[in-house]
């Protein structure tokens, strides 16, 4: 009876743990190939009751050199062919820098050991990602450089969850480049 009882209760324990746990789940969807040959990917998150979209075109390294496709200290378009975007349905804060609710492009300035996320307006959709347009930024955000845990042949965005938000990453061959946030209401 004792052991019975025992099994109950952890039962019951994992199922509370379970249910107390939020849910957390990405989602990535291939939507097309870009004109270059890159796939373009939506990947989405549900983050502290934010729904967030990020699509983007996933370039492969092909054997070249990280240092030459995202040069320390220029604009990045993060991605391939159209701007990478951000589609947020809550304020994302990050940094300094609050994402109201809307549909963003997305930049990068790689660096040595910080890189800096760029939003920026998007004019249209299916907006080309190259040239950069300075006049379109509306706010930056530091961004921690780091090593990947495994080499990544493909551009990659992923969102950690967090308490009170999430932290953005993106990742390309042995780089990492990751960015907190929170969530607003």
């Amino acid at each position: 009876m004792m052991k019975l009882a025992s099994r109950t209760l952890f039962a019951t324990a994992i199922v509370a743990t379970v249910f107390a746990t939020p849910a957390f789940a990405q989602k990535t969807t291939q939507t097309a190939m870009g004109r270059g040959g890159s796939a373009h990917v939506k990947s989405e998150w549900t983050i502290n009751g934010a729904n967030i979209v990020i699509a983007y075109g996933r370039p492969s390294l092909k054997g070249r050199e990280e240092s030459k496709m995202m040069p320390v200290g220029a604009p990045w378009r993060t991605g391939a062919d159209e701007a990478s975007t951000i589609t947020t349905d809550k304020p994302l804060t990050f940094g300094t820098f609050t994402l109201k609710p809307g549909t963003y492009t997305i930049n990068t300035v790689p660096g040595e050991k910080e890189w800096q996320i760029v939003f920026g307006t998007l004019k249209a959709p299916g907006q080309w990602g190259v040239p950069y347009q300075k006049d379109l930024e509306l706010g930056r955000a530091p961004m921690k450089a780091g090593k990947a845990k495994t080499a990544a042949e493909l551009v990659t965005f992923s969102i950690d969850p967090t308490k009170s938000g999430g932290t953005l990453r993106v990742e390309w061959g042995t780089s990492s480049a990751a960015a907190d946030f929170t969530v607003g209401s």
